[in-house]
C-alpha cells in the first residue's frame, strides 16, 4: 500500500488549499482514510477522517472550514481546507486503515500505512 500526499503550498491567511492523498496497491473502498498534521515542535493531530460508508468527522479546530471527500474511482481522497489561518501551518499526512466499519478512528497508532506528508505554510 503506497500513500502519495500532494497540494501544499504558501498561503495567505483567508485563503484555500486543497490537499490530495492518492492510494496505489489497493481499492480504496475497503480503507478508512485520516488526515493528520503535525505543526513543529508539536505532536502530531488528528484533523479529519472519512470511512468506506463516506461518513465524515473533523476536530473542533478545522469543523466548519475544512471538508474531507473520497473518490473511489480515483483511488484518491481530498481534504478541502478553506479559511485557513496560521494555527493551520504544519506538514499533513494521510493514513490509511483496512477497514470498513462504521467507527471511526483518531489515534494515529491506529492506521497501517501513511504517506510522506505535504507542507502547509500560512503565513502572510
Amino acid at each position: 500500500v503506497q500513500l502519495q500526499a500532494s497540494g501544499g503550498g504558501l498561503v495567505p491567511p483567508g485563503d484555500s488549499l486543497r490537499l490530495s492523498c492518492a492510494l496505489s496497491g489497493v481499492n480504496l473502498d475497503y480503507y478508512a482514510i485520516a488526515w493528520f498534521r503535525q505543526a513543529p515542535g508539536k505532536e502530531r493531530d488528528w484533523v479529519s477522517c472519512i470511512n468506506s460508508a463516506d461518513s465524515t468527522h473533523y476536530s473542533d479546530s478545522v469543523k466548519g472550514r475544512f471538508t474531507i471527500s473520497r473518490d473511489n474511482a480515483r483511488n484518491t481522497v481530498y481534504l478541502q481546507m478553506n479559511s485557513l489561518n496560521a494555527e493551520d501551518t504544519g506538514v499533513y499526512y494521510c493514513a490509511a486503515k483496512d477497514y470498513t466499519g462504521s467507527y471511526y478512528y483518531t489515534t494515529a497508532s491506529a492506521y497501517n500505512y501513511w504517506g510522506q506528508g505535504t507542507l502547509v505554510t500560512v503565513s502572510s
